[in-house]
């Protein structure tokens, strides 16, 4: 008997434990610009990491604002739908993600209490690719719609 609950044990431990390595959002995504499209001035998210940050999950974003200056910004939650800190990203404050599916992901990013970005994060079935596809009101109020392609690495 002491058998058996020990496997059991350790079989939900490993799962718990690989949960996150599971999901196709995780690991590094880098922009492949080619197949991306974006407004006239738009930033540019090059590279992505999603990682496991304790029950969390990590998403670290580095790239380019719409002048060409570097950019960073990072956030830290669960894909439950509520909104959590952002840190380093001067159109957002906080962000949420919310499962739509097992490849699929929606995001709202809001400053101030008033919601700045919509968007849909799809990864290919065969996790290679991922696109992200935002809606959102440049810095005049025009509405702006951007597609990037992600490969991952």
């Amino acid at each position: 008997m002491k058998v058996k609950a020990f496997v059991i044990t350790l079989i939900l431990c490993l799962g718990a434990t690989t949960a996150f390595a599971v999901s196709p959002h995780m690991g590094t995504w880098k922009l492949n610009e080619a197949k991306s499209r974006f407004a006239p001035g738009a930033g540019k998210n090059t590279t992505v990491i999603y990682e496991a940050s304790g029950k969390d999950i990590k998403v670290i974003v580095d790239g380019v604002d719409g002048a060409g200056n570097p950019s960073h910004n990072e956030w830290t939650g669960r894909f439950n739908g509520k909104f959590y800190a952002v840190t380093g990203d001067p159109t957002s404050d906080e962000r949420s993600y919310r499962v739509a599916n097992a490849r699929k992901l929606l995001l709202t990013a809001r400053k101030a209490g008033k919601v700045t970005l919509t968007g849909t994060i799809i990864v290919t079935a065969n996790g290679r690719t991922r696109t992200v596809t935002t809606n959102g009101t440049d810095a005049n109020g025009k509405r702006v719609r951007n597609v990037a392609v992600y490969d991952k690495q």
